[in-house]
């Protein structure tokens, strides 16, 4: 997939270790082999995104097996649509788009995140796709580029995804239901209170398609892995002293995920 400068909209070629456009924006190639497209005016703090250490506690959980279901419930519904070039709007280390590479190698991969800690991570350790740093809220990708866009537990930038996808093109998003991970929840919290989630979003552009919902159980045999689960989610940033306490206090955990795959059709 050609790339879009962040800056001015020109497109990007390689020369040796970076890329630059012709009106001389140059962005240098990283060591592991991802470029940093990410402007200083799409950043909302220093370090936007996930942190090393949530970036390692993920990569220790995904590698770990736990969330196997998700990946291939992703790469079955995927596969039918035959996407000639994928982007990964919120790629986290990788993991899922590197089980698309193995479901589909035929297909172009890209995959971007705003965590440079997370882009890195994956580029270290998947040398196929491309990875960059940069938002979705505005891809550094040119109008229909990409034939299948996907959205993992991230942000859906609906308008942007519509730009950059063909006609005819598919998003697949990918949600958290409403009974997702109620004992994590029940350990972290001192009351659970019902919180109503729209599952199936209506996006300006879009139909949908198809939805369904993965419900699977998993058990956490050691007090790490039940605190990397606590750092492949948002309760990370909720969650109090008295409840990371009750956290580290739990050696086990058998929690149960429920998934919620929505996928649609560009317009």
């Amino acid at each position: 997939m050609e790339l879009r400068c962040p800056v001015c909209g020109a497109p990007l070629r390689r020369r040796e270790n970076a890329f630059a456009c012709a009106a001389g924006h140059s962005f240098d190639l990283a060591r592991q082999g991802y470029v940093n497209l990410l402007t200083v005016s799409q950043k909302h703090s220093k370090s936007p995104g996930d942190t090393k250490e949530q970036v390692n506690a993920r990569r220790a959980f995904l590698s770990a097996g736990y969330y196997r279901p998700i990946a291939e419930t992703l790469c079955r519904l995927a596969a039918p649509l035959e996407p000639r070039r994928i982007v990964d709007a919120g790629c986290g280390e990788g993991y899922y788009l590197d089980a698309l590479r193995q479901a589909l190698p035929q297909a172009e991969l890209l995959g971007l995140d705003i965590s440079k800690e997370a882009v890195r991570c994956a580029a270290g350790q998947y040398k196929v796709p491309t990875f960059l740093t940069a938002t979705a809220a505005a891809m550094p990708l040119f109008d229909q580029s990409a034939d299948l866009i996907l959205s993992l537990f991230a942000l859906t930038a609906a308008a942007e995804f519509h730009r950059v996808l063909t006609p005819g093109g598919h998003f697949l998003q990918v949600l958290a239901g409403e009974a997702h991970l109620l004992g994590l929840k029940s350990i972290i919290y001192p009351q659970l209170f019902h919180k109503e989630k729209i599952s199936h979003p209506v996006l300006p552009g879009f139909s949908l398609a198809k939805s369904e919902t993965l419900e699977f159980s998993f058990t956490l045999e050691t007090q790490r892995d039940v605190e990397n689960l606590l750092y492949m989610t948002p309760h990370v940033y909720r969650i109090s002293r008295e409840g990371l306490a009750r956290l580290r206090a739990t050696p086990r955990l058998t929690d149960r995920a429920q998934v919620i795959f929505n996928l649609y059709r560009k317009e």
